[in-house]
């Protein structure tokens, strides 16, 4: 390895030299957070520019109520039926906090997360508030299973009823606890209630199916649960964060800025032209 000197000495006489190229070692400058930020750009600008993303989450949301009104009108238990959705992504949009990340040597943390929740400012999806109260309107009863943690609760009530959501109460807001796991929060639901809709925009939000460690696994169970996306399940888009992220780092989330660079684009499939 050169000493820092002679690598000082080496650049420098290149520099005055003009014609001379810079060995590859000579750029040390680091890959830091706020590259990798830099990443965050696209996702967020669609989300917040593109009129496809509004139409898309309108699309949801008129299929959501097509599939509740089907449920509804054959629906024959005693129980009174529910609606599980999530909430970031799934009804509120985040995409300012993403956005504010740009620019920026940090990542998500915490502490700027409950700043955030706390302000209360994220924004309703195109149609969330519409639909759930319509379902709220038909006797439908909406609980809110998000991994928000209970930090946040206030804010969270705060920004929900402010945006006009129905059934923001503590029975209704089911916040993380002990676990980021939410099975046994749907399973306390469906005690009581039958689920016409599961709503979200992550996997985990729908069935202890999508609990998998690998993308290879989690492929296998949307193959397995095909037929459910459409009519039990609707999806949200979502591309700028997710539990499918930490399965591209192999679960490193710790990794380091340059190392998760890498592994995304290693899973990029690149087209390869003829020669």
């Amino acid at each position: 390895m050169f000493s820092a000197k002679l690598r000082t000495l080496v650049v420098s006489t290149a520099l005055l030299a003009g014609s001379v190229s810079l060995p590859a070692w000579a750029d040390e400058t680091p890959y830091t957070t706020q590259n990798l930020n830099e990443q965050l750009v696209m996702a967020n600008l669609w989300m917040q520019a593109s009129a496809e993303f509004k139409a898309l989450s309108y699309q949801a949301f008129n299929l959501a109520q097509m599939r509740f009104d089907h449920f509804a009108s054959t629906h024959k238990s005693d129980k009174k039926i529910a609606i599980v959705v999530d909430a970031d992504e799934t009804i509120i949009d985040n995409s300012p906090y993403e956005a504010w990340l740009v620019g920026r040597n940090e990542g998500y943390s915490g502490k700027t997360w409950g700043e955030w929740m706390n302000a209360a400012e994220a924004k309703a999806l195109p149609g969330a508030v519409e639909f759930l109260n319509y379902a709220a309107s038909k006797g439908a009863e909406v609980f809110y299973i998000t991994n928000r943690k209970m930090v946040g609760l206030e804010g969270t009530r705060k920004n929900l009823a402010e945006l006009g959501f129905p059934d923001v109460d503590d029975a209704h807001l089911m916040l993380r606890t002990t676990t980021s796991d939410k099975e046994a929060r749907r399973l306390k639901v469906a005690e009581k209630y039958d689920i016409a809709l599961f709503m979200g925009d992550n996997l985990n939000d729908f069935s202890s199916d999508f609990k998998t460690k690998s993308l290879t696994e989690s492929y296998a169970a949307v193959e397995k649960n095909k037929a459910l996306f459409g009519t039990k399940f609707i999806m949200l888009p979502n591309p700028t964060y997710g539990d499918w992220e930490g399965k591209v780092y192999d679960g490193n989330w710790g990794a380091s800025a340059a190392e998760k660079d890498k592994m995304r684009k290693a899973h990029l499939d690149p087209w390869q032209p003829k020669q």
